[in-house]
């Protein structure tokens, strides 16, 4: 089901990169949760424990990390660490005795942050050969050709950019593969490339990502102040990559409390920023004016969508704000799981570092995840996020 550890995002490794130099002792810990109400993931318990046996069996190969040492970010010493790396089973912990399937991964988190992309696609693949034993793949590759004829014919379309985000929750990794070498074959105009390191490997795309919002909520805990925890973020970050990977994740604590501490040297430090949660069309309108505000020209900037992003949405947001803004697309779960079924809401997100709770405040209603309710209650005051209405 998992043939390669570069089969996950490419902003693991690059998140990786940057705990092995800045929080090689840091501990953490992550919680698998489904947002179905009415699938129950127990049943699988077992054969996902075996999946997962079969991936901590993983290494690394000379070709792979070669091609991971191509990469201009990816520095050499990291390159080593790899070579000597592999996942291991005693940091994962799957059980099916609660009211609904329970993973948990605790450990340093220089040795857990690659649990998270593939042990959600060996999820929600288990659950779906068992589903839908006989897919109907006619139908996928139907509704790929309508995507295709959307981009295709969609006025005014020349700088419509998108990439393939959609591992973690995608119908099968041979699915996965199909999909996007039609879109190479098919879009290259279009397709900038793929979060998949694997398959920007295997199909000659441009990996692409930089950080996720486990790297902002570790900061809660590392960081010298919990108000502070952003700016720390984004100096580390800033640190470590010297100009590259330069989007920042924007919803971490909500987009307000977010533009409050990216100041001008922020806007001026990083080439943009990542919408994630929330109303895209309102996120826009915010930053557009921060950045106008900072006398930066926001064309010279480049805004990110990837909030459960199908194409007449993504194409909707690029009408709106061409020519205001350099604009990406991020497309995951509607271009690799779309063959006439729901496809699985999971998510594993992390609730602990050095045994302090760490949290999201998400710009969606239900996206928040954390046990402890007195420290959502202290990070909404630090950064003056109201309660959810």
């Amino acid at each position: 089901m998992i043939e390669s550890l570069l089969d996950t995002d490419l902003y693991k490794f690059t998140m990786m990169q940057a705990v092995l130099h800045h929080f090689p002792g840091a501990e953490v810990e992550y919680r698998f949760r489904c947002r179905d109400e009415n699938v129950d993931l127990r049943p699988f318990a077992d054969e996902i424990r075996q999946h997962v046996a079969e991936l901590c069996r993983l290494r690394f190969s000379e070709e792979e990390l070669a091609f991971l040492g191509s990469l201009r970010f990816i520095k050499p010493d990291f390159v080593d660490f790899l070579r000597l790396f592999h996942l291991q089973e005693r940091y994962i912990h799957i059980s099916n005795e609660g009211e609904n399937l329970e993973i948990v991964i605790h450990g340093p988190w220089l040795h857990t942050i690659l649990f998270e992309v593939p042990v959600l696609a060996i999820v929600s693949e288990t659950y779906n050969r068992s589903m839908y034993p006989n897919p109907d793949y006619a139908e996928g590759n139907r509704r790929l050709d309508e995507k295709i004829r959307l981009v295709r014919t969609h006025p005014g379309v020349e700088l419509f950019r998108f990439s393939d985000f959609g591992t973690r929750r995608r119908f099968s990794r041979d699915w996965h593969r199909h999909v996007i070498e039609r879109l190479r074959d098919e879009l290259p105009q279009h397709l900038s490339g793929t979060s998949n390191v694997w398959l920007a490997k295997e199909l000659g795309l441009l990996p692409i990502g930089t950080m996720a919002h486990e790297f902002l909520q570790a900061a809660q805990a590392l960081g010298p102040r919990l108000a502070d925890s952003q700016k720390f973020a984004f100096e580390v970050w800033a640190a470590e990559y010297r100009g590259d990977l330069g989007i920042a994740l924007s919803d971490v604590v909500g987009v307000d409390a977010f533009l409050r501490d990216f100041d001008l040297y922020f806007c001026k430090l990083f080439d943009g920023m990542r919408h994630d949660s929330g109303d895209p069309f309102v996120w826009t309108e915010k930053v557009l004016a921060h950045y106008r505000r900072n006398r930066i020209d926001p064309r010279t900037k480049t805004l990110v969508y990837s909030d459960a992003l199908t194409f007449p949405k993504a194409l909707a947001i690029y009408d709106r704000f061409k020519g205001q803004a350099r604009l990406a697309f991020g497309i995951g779960t509607n271009l690799t799981n779309d063959l006439g079924h729901e496809p699985l809401n999971i998510v594993i997100k992390m609730t602990r570092c050095n045994g302090q709770p760490v949290a999201k405040l998400s710009d969606s209603p239900g996206k928040t995840m954390c046990e402890d309710e007195t420290y959502l209650a202290y990070l909404r005051q630090v950064f003056s996020v109201p309660e959810p209405g």
